[in-house]
C-alpha cells in the first residue's frame, strides 16, 4: 500500500508559489493550532509559537503536565496549522459566497526540548517575534533559570507542508 501525501492539495491553483512563501507566512502569523493524536481522538493546542526557518522547526511553550506533553509522549506525530481570514464576499446566489484565505499546515514529529541553551534560545525568540520593540535586561528581566524549569518547549521537527491562499480581485 503506498503512502498518502496529506499535504496534497485538492485545488492546485491555490497553491502557494514556492517554498519560501510558506516559510514567511509562517514566520508572520502570530498563533497557530497543533493537533495531537491520543487512542484515536484528537486534541488542539492553540498557542503562540516562533518558526526557526534554517532548521524548519516549529517551537512553542506549555506547562510542566497536561494533555499536550501526556499526548506528544505516546504519539509524538502532530500537524500543525496557521491561516488567516481576508474579506469575506457576498454573492447573489448562497453557494457563490466566498473569503479570502492563506493557510499552511505542517506534518511532523514533536519533541519536548530538553537542552537548556535550546529551551532559552526558544523562548527569547518567541519573545523577539511578538514583542519586537522590547530588548530583555533594558524593558524585561530576562529569562530565568526558574522559568526554565517550570516551563515546556516543544520543537516540531517539520517533515512536509502545503500552503494555500486564494485572494479576489478588488
Amino acid at each position: 500500500m503506498q503512502a498518502r501525501d496529506w499535504t496534497q492539495l485538492r485545488r492546485a491553483e491555490y497553491a502557494m508559489p514556492d517554498e519560501g512563501a510558506i516559510a514567511a507566512f509562517l514566520s508572520r502569523a502570530p498563533y497557530g493550532y497543533l493537533a495531537t493524536s491520543l487512542d484515536d481522538q484528537p486534541f488542539l493546542h492553540v498557542s503562540l509559537f516562533w518558526f526557526d526557518a534554517p532548521h524548519r522547526r516549529i517551537y512553542f511553550h506549555g506547562a510542566r503536565t497536561g494533555r499536550t506533553l501526556e499526548n506528544l509522549q505516546r504519539n509524538p506525530r502532530v500537524c500543525f496549522s496557521v491561516a488567516e481570514i481576508g474579506r469575506l464576499i457576498p454573492a447573489a446566489r448562497a453557494s457563490d459566497f466566498e473569503n479570502e484565505y492563506a493557510s499552511v499546515i505542517a506534518f511532523g514529529r514533536a519533541r519536548l526540548v530538553e537542552a537548556a541553551e535550546e529551551k532559552r534560545a526558544a523562548l527569547q525568540a518567541l519573545l523577539d517575534k511578538h514583542f519586537p520593540g522590547l530588548r530583555p535586561g533594558t524593558d524585561y528581566q530576562p529569562i530565568t533559570e526558574a522559568e526554565l524549569t517550570r516551563t515546556n518547549v516543544y520543537a516540531v521537527e517539520i517533515d512536509a507542508w502545503s500552503g494555500k491562499e486564494r485572494w479576489a480581485p478588488e
